[in-house]
């Protein structure tokens, strides 16, 4: 078999899971779900950010212990696996044993790179992004990601990173690897970053103000910077460093992220592993926000739309066609609840579910059975899911479902009799089998409802998508 790994990014659990973090989680599992369907053994891994200011913050503000208020967080996170239907085979916790070990190794590796140092510094801190803000990126003195938020400045002596001895190295990157970032236009935006200067980061903060956080390996005054530590989540999930055979084995990984997340991913972090000498990540994929009325859905400006409460009401499956079909995969994609109804309506229950239920009533009346169609992928949807356009790629199998409508339409099999009936809804059976098997990556429950109607004696059954 083939190895093949892909991770989300690691949510902080600052807040409630919500439909912005769903849709990056769920596309990754479509492609996860894609890969070993084609054979492949997949890692696919997720978890949880549990480190930082923003946290410690918040488990004070709820006057708990900062490990107990991870803990309560992480189980939520890690209940969108069922809520979602999600299959990823790791979840791995910041907080966990096994991760500090690696990040503190990480931190060594580095440092015997020569590319650690420490150093007295003053900057403009956004505590939403947990990064420096310049002059420059901000907007009437606020960051535009996190307006509700003051930026604050921090003072004090910290370890830095030697980010700006990677510039040409990042730069080489890049233009070996065209396909290095998706979309383009984000790798031509890192180009940009890069090309313009970097500086040197800070990676530690002083224990005495941040309690909570991996402590340096080589000074009990100080705890890992939030991101130096979370990014090593991708390597220490597959054992590194003790279990050299099965990192060896999976990586490098592809990468799903947010755009905010653009410059951690595909600069920070590769600078980081080239320190510590190990082989880049494989690719990063770049997704979009999803906005509320214009603004970006997030915890801290409590726009969020709750992915629990759409799965109760409208099913995994319905919310999983909505994120594959209905939001841009690498564009922002403005979300209501009304638009999630319109699309439940006019997709699953007028659309799918309306054609399963017909075709299937008809197949009954006429006592069809044992027709056997072939397992193979619609044209152009292995193109599409290899490029990550998940809008493209369920476009394709809702167009044989319009095409399977028409058929209906034209061909009235329920005026006709005998062979001629039988024919035209074998032909009909062997498209939405296609359908079923196409549809296996995104709606895993409907597709395998949908085989296994359509298999053996065809009968009806309860509808795929009630009306709501």
């Amino acid at each position: 078999m083939n190895k093949y790994y892909i991770t989300t990014t690691l949510p902080y659990v600052n807040a409630e899971p919500h439909l912005g973090f769903a849709m990056e989680i769920v596309q990754a599992d479509i492609i996860a779900r894609y890969h070993r369907l084609l054979g492949n053994e997949v890692v696919f891994n997720t978890g949880t950010d549990e480190h930082g200011i923003k946290i410690y913050r918040a488990a004070l503000a709820q006057n708990k212990d900062p490990q107990s208020y991870v803990d309560e967080y992480a189980a939520k996170f890690n209940s969108l696996k069922e809520s979602l239907n999600l299959s990823y085979t790791n979840f791995l916790r910041t907080s966990s044993t096994q991760h500090k070990k690696a990040a503190q190794e990480f931190w060594k590796r580095c440092l015997e790179n020569d590319d650690i140092y420490k150093k007295n510094y003053k900057i403009k801190y956004c505590i939403g992004c947990e990064l420096e803000r310049t002059d420059s990126e901000l907007t009437d003195n606020k960051c535009p990601i996190h307006p509700n938020l003051e930026i604050e400045t921090i003072e004090e002596e910290n370890y830095f990173f030697k980010f700006s001895k990677y510039q040409q190295p990042l730069l080489d990157l890049y233009e070996k690897n065209p396909q290095f970032v998706l979309p383009d236009f984000r790798l031509k935006e890192i180009k940009e970053f890069v090309s313009s200067g970097l500086q040197d980061f800070s990676i530690s903060r002083l224990k005495e103000k941040l309690p909570w956080g991996v402590a340096v390996f080589n000074d009990s005054d100080h705890v890992s910077y939030v991101w130096f530590d979370a990014l090593v989540s991708y390597i220490s999930t597959l054992g590194w460093p003790n279990d050299e055979k099965n990192f060896e084995e999976y990586w490098p990984v592809v990468q799903m992220a947010g755009k905010d997340n653009l410059r951690q991913q595909s600069a920070m972090w590769q600078a980081m592993l080239m320190s510590a000498g190990l082989p880049c990540s494989k690719q990063i994929i770049i997704h979009g926000f999803i906005t509320n009325a214009g603004q970006k859905m997030s915890k801290s400006l409590g726009n969020v739309i709750d992915p629990f409460e759409l799965v109760n009401k409208y099913g995994t499956d319905a919310l999983r066609f909505f994120i594959a079909h209905d939001l841009n995969t690498f564009e922002d994609s403005d979300v209501t609840v009304e638009r999630i109804h319109e699309s439940y309506i006019a997709n699953l229950s007028n659309g799918l579910g309306n054609l399963v239920a017909r075709v299937a009533k008809l197949c009954e009346q006429n006592k069809l059975s044992g027709v056997t169609g072939s397992n193979v992928w619609c044209t152009d949807l292995e193109k599409y899911l290899g490029e990550f356009k998940f809008n493209e790629a369920i476009a394709v199998i809702w167009q044989l479902i319009s095409e399977a409508d028409k058929k209906v339409n034209l061909e009235k099999p329920w005026e006709l009799e005998g062979q001629k009936a039988k024919e035209v809804l074998e032909d009909l059976v062997k498209k939405i089998q296609a359908i079923g098997y196409n549809l296996q990556p995104f709606m895993p429950e409907t597709a395998e409802k949908i085989l296994k109607q359509f298999s053996g004696e065809i009968k009806s059954q309860a509808p795929l998508f009630p009306r709501i």
